[in-house]
């Protein structure tokens, strides 16, 4: 690889991290049973309309078990109550283990206080804990 192409990488990826702080929305799961990032866990968003959820994004977590920019492009991060879905039981049986919940639903109030949200996920096959990171 030459000093161009290595230049160029980092100018993307750069701006790769860039796009995705300016996200409002990031998750990151990690699994307990074995300490390690949980990847390719889909992950479901949506809001809340009345007594409705309105869908808004998906996506799977990378290797390192993050989606860094979770939130639509391009669209406007109001206040309001909102939910991400970890599809945990699939992940699991994915990995031929038996698991007690089939999904992680985190139901959270966005206040507009906060320029960025972020909620870890810590999985094991039997139980969970999640916050509000930063």
């Amino acid at each position: 690889m030459n000093v161009t192409s290595l230049a160029a990488a980092a100018i993307l990826s750069g701006m790769a991290q860039l796009a995705a702080a300016a996200n409002p929305l990031s998750v990151h799961v990690l699994n307990l049973q074995d300490g390690l990032p949980s990847a390719q866990v889909e992950v479901t968003l949506e809001k809340q309309a009345g007594k409705q959820w309105v869908a808004l994004g998906a996506g799977a977590t990378d290797a390192d078990g993050r989606i860094r920019a979770l939130f639509p492009e391009g669209e406007r991060f109001d206040k309001g109550v909102y939910r991400v879905t970890f599809k945990t039981g699939a992940w699991f049986a994915a990995r031929k283990t038996d698991s007690f919940f089939p999904e992680v639903p985190v139901v959270f109030v966005v206040d507009g206080k906060l320029a960025h949200y972020h909620i870890p996920l810590l999985i094991s096959p039997f139980g969970f804990s999640t916050y509000r990171g930063n």
